[in-house]
């Protein structure tokens, strides 16, 4: 059983939930309403509840495993584990939190997070544990740090994903392209599609339309400096929004692709429709399994950038409700320890977000293998690449601005009116949970 990440990850509403990938096995011994300056004092004894999202089926002896080499290593505390399907996981999240009842170690995305921190029923692990910031990626680390919550950081970061490009060079040649120049940035990726749409009336180059990670690696500023209002009706914001407009004016990008989920690219891609993937670890392998035809002739290349690509993050979170606060902090520090991590991401084909992990020879040297050349191509991109969905960029208001960016690509409204009612429908949401 292996989850997959999805291409955003985020849930609105009372409280937030989303977690983006699984698997592991392998354990090793760790590191490592409460004052958080003050929750990490105190004897690692006692009972705490460690909830996870639909892993008992597929991960319980790595959990089981990982839970007993706690318990030795600290012979008075007891972890029960705990484990949500995925179906209503962000339900039994939001409920858990409104009640009070949020276990004490729960695993989140940024959204998630900043949703409960705004609610004060998450720990700043930064004040609670002073030193271990340095045990991570900044990247990774600065994703879970909110400064519109007065600059907390409210998980310790786990596991990170990101996917580079996969382009099918058949069909790039066949649309009049050189396989052996292949885009690197948004406008040598829509320039190529101008051609394609020229060429070839039976295949484009873009699947769906953008979301919002796509507008920081094109180079539009999300928020502004303190976080508290977003900007990305900017003029690069205008500028992608308008590729996408007069792209579909040239015939380049379809009908169906407006409409277009996730899966439904992935399957143009896989039936020769789309050349053009932005993938993830796992996406070579499903390719050679299902899309033999198309896999012998895809090249993978770094993730399309015109900034920094884009990086997915998974976290652990310690409830600020916790009865036993140092025992939840030393236990999502174990999970979280180099160590640990690097065992997980070898059978999870994830990324360590532990500082120093990514110059293991696991991620930089190239054995030939299908994984290793994805592998190592993605685990490139983590050292540079950032989060780019702000926390506070709800999935009401991922859907609201996919509605408009399809009226502006249709025509029935420009671009900067399109974002300009997202960003105003996307700060109202901010204040509302204010």
């Amino acid at each position: 059983m292996r989850r997959s990440f999805p291409r955003r990850a985020a849930l609105g509403g009372t409280a937030a939930a989303t977690v983006l990938a699984l698997g592991a096995c392998g354990i090793a011994g760790g590191s490592g309403g409460t004052d958080d300056a003050a929750a990490a004092d105190g004897e690692v004894t006692g009972e705490i509840t460690f909830q996870t999202w639909n892993l008992k089926g597929g991960y319980e002896d790595y959990f089981t495993d990982l839970i007993a080499a706690f318990e030795e290593e600290h012979p008075g505390a007891t972890v029960k584990w705990v484990d949500q399907p995925a179906e209503g996981y962000e339900d039994s999240l939001s409920a858990d939190a409104a009640a009070g009842n949020l276990p004490d170690v729960v695993d989140m995305g940024p959204e998630a997070a900043y949703t409960l921190a705004s609610a004060d029923m998450l720990l700043d692990v930064a004040a609670a544990d002073p030193e271990a910031k340095a045990g991570y990626l900044p990247q990774a680390w600065d994703a879970m740090t909110f400064d519109g919550l007065g600059g907390g950081t409210y998980g310790f970061p786990w596991y990170l994903n990101t996917g580079p490009s996969f382009f099918n060079t058949e069909l790039l040649e066949k649309c009049g392209l050189d396989a052996d120049n292949l885009p690197s940035t948004y406008d040598e990726l829509f320039d190529q599609a101008t051609t394609m749409a020229a060429e070839c009336d039976d295949a484009t180059m873009i699947g769906r339309l953008p979301e919002m990670e796509v507008f920081g690696s094109f180079g539009s500023q999300l928020m502004n400096d303190d976080q508290s209002a977003f900007t990305f009706n900017d003029a690069k914001g205008v500028e992608l929004v308008q590729r996408y407009a007069d792209l579909y004016a040239e015939g380049g990008f379809t009908a169906e692709a407006v409409n277009a989920l996730q899966t439904e690219e992935l399957e143009a891609f896989k039936a020769g429709q789309v050349a053009w993937l932005p993938g993830s670890s796992y996406t070579l392998k499903e390719l050679k399994d299902t899309a033999p035809e198309v896999y012998k002739n895809v090249e993978v290349v770094p993730a399309i950038a015109n900034t920094a690509p884009n990086m997915y993050l998974e976290s652990l979170a310690v409830s600020s409700q916790s009865d036993n606060t140092p025992t939840a902090i030393a236990f999502a520090r174990f999970v979280t320890g180099a160590e640990n991590q690097m065992s997980f991401a070898k059978e999870a084909s994830v990324f360590p977000s532990a500082e120093g992990s990514l110059d293991d020879p696991f991620f930089t040297e190239d054995d030939g293998t299908d994984d290793a050349r994805v592998r190592v191509q993605a685990a490139k991109q983590v050292g540079e690449a950032q989060v780019w969905v702000p926390p506070t960029f709800s999935e009401a208001s991922s859907v609201f601005l996919h509605e408009q960016i399809a009226q502006a690509v249709l025509g029935k409204k420009t671009a900067q009116e399109a974002l300009d009612a997202t960003v105003a429908y996307s700060d109202e949401r901010i204040a509302g949970s204010e």
